[in-house]
């Protein structure tokens, strides 16, 4: 048996934990730079605020409707998950951390010593306990019907925040219940197909031929609907494998000079570097962006793309910048007001082994320094060591209007509570 813990309302939870007086209350967490919304509590969801509403066109309904709006604190919300994720290993040998808010867990043999759903019961009322974060849990033969177990559970209170399929019957009423478009795996495109041949429900989908689902969706919606059919097909490296990895920015305000972009470029490049070698893994090819102001209309547009490929696997911030920086030097163009920025890696590969070229290859000296810079910067504060185009006297920070504080990570910010 596979479970799906999901954290519920994951940063809302966050900031509940910490200030119980928002319990209850409508909550919506903005993207970078006070962007737009990317989680909503309940409350707030029922109040009728979209994901991704443009915060400054909801602003009056945050007013009218007293919603609670924060910035994201990435921070709080990572060291929150370390903890949920910490306690869920209490409770199986065998867990995949899925993103920052889910994780599957494995059982192998469990069901001859524990009854799931009282198992599950028990592992809500932990990691609650532990940290202040509701969960639901979600049991089934394979993933995907984990993740729709999920799905009810997070639906109907009255399941204690736990379901379990472990029957042929409950897999049926699980896959009838639910619309096709909701189905993990099936995107837009495939929902809009699916729904045009009378589709509709993950049921429907398991009926179709398998010759017809691998024609028109690939073997990785073949592989869906077997798992969906209760055959575990769906692997943890398929989870797991990541395509790219991306730091991207809008600017507060815009700008044409080319030297603020070369610093920001270097920052993200710095950045992913810091993600590849975390997660132990290289980069073939990055990619770099600009994009002008899309809701300007009285200025000239220009949103260039170029994807440099690398002449060997890396995760060396010195060589990703450099690559990012010739990328930049090609794709930018005076006269233009440029509001948003980025840089992303793919050609994903494992740190080791890796392919060499037979030419070419990093210095090997870049393995060492980059470990004891990553080191001294964990131990010592993020961006003590800076490489020089990221600029020293840096002025610009992330727009954060709405930030709470750092109640886990940042001592100025620990609760003190004074026992009288």
């Amino acid at each position: 048996m596979y479970c799906l813990v999901d954290c519920n309302n994951f940063y809302a939870s966050c900031e509940r934990a910490f200030n119980p007086a928002l319990r209850g209350q409508p909550i919506v967490v903005l993207s970078n730079n006070d962007g737009c919304v990317i989680a909503r509590s309940n409350e707030a969801k029922a109040l009728g605020v979209p994901m991704g509403a443009p915060a400054f066109q909801f602003q009056p309904l945050f007013l009218e409707k007293n919603i609670n709006v924060f910035s994201s604190n990435y921070a709080l919300y990572g060291d929150m998950s370390s903890r949920v994720m910490s306690l869920l290993a209490e409770y199986t040998p065998e867990i995949e951390i899925y993103s920052i808010d889910e994780a599957f867990l494995k059982f192998d043999g469990f069901e001859k010593y524990f009854d799931y759903t009282t198992y599950g019961r028990e592992i809500h009322r932990r990691v609650l306990r532990g940290t202040g974060i509701p969960v639901s849990l979600g049991y089934a033969p394979t993933k995907a019907l984990a993740k729709l177990a999920n799905r009810i559970a997070k639906k109907f209170a009255q399941l204690g925040n736990v379901h379990v399929i472990d029957t042929e019957e409950k897999r049926i009423k699980a896959l009838k219940w639910m619309p096709v478009e909701d189905v993990w795996g099936i995107g837009r495109a495939h929902a809009a197909r699916l729904i045009g041949i009378k589709v509709r429900t993950a049921f429907d989908f398991t009926q179709l031929p398998e010759e017809w689902v691998r024609a028109n969706m690939s073997v990785v919606g073949l592989r869906l609907q077997r798992d969906l059919k209760g055959l575990p097909t769906i692997g943890a490296e398929e989870i797991q494998d990541k395509k790219n990895i991306a730091c991207t920015r809008a600017f507060e305000g815009m700008t044409s000079d080319y030297d603020y972009l070369k610093e920001r470029i270097a920052t993200y490049a710095a950045t992913v570097a810091a993600k590849l070698r975390h997660d132990k893994l290289h980069a073939g090819m990055v990619t770099v962006f600009l994009q002008t102001n899309r809701f300007r209309q009285d200025l000239p547009a220009y949103n260039p793309v170029l994807n440099f490929p690398i002449e060997f696997p890396t995760n060396s911030t010195l060589e990703i910048t450099r690559i990012a920086h010739q990328a930049l030097s090609r794709i930018f163009k005076e006269g233009y007001q440029y509001k948003k920025a980025g840089v992303i890696v793919t050609k994903i590969s494992p740190e080791t082994p890796h392919q060499l070229n037979f030419f070419l290859n990093e210095d090997p000296r870049h393995r060492a320094l980059m470990s004891a810079i990553d080191k001294f910067n964990v131990n010592n504060g993020r961006e003590m060591i800076k490489f020089g185009g990221m600029a020293l006297d840096r002025k610009w920070k992330m727009k954060q209007e709405r930030l709470s504080p750092m109640y886990t990570t940042r001592w100025g910010d620990v609760i003190t509570i004074n026992c009288k």
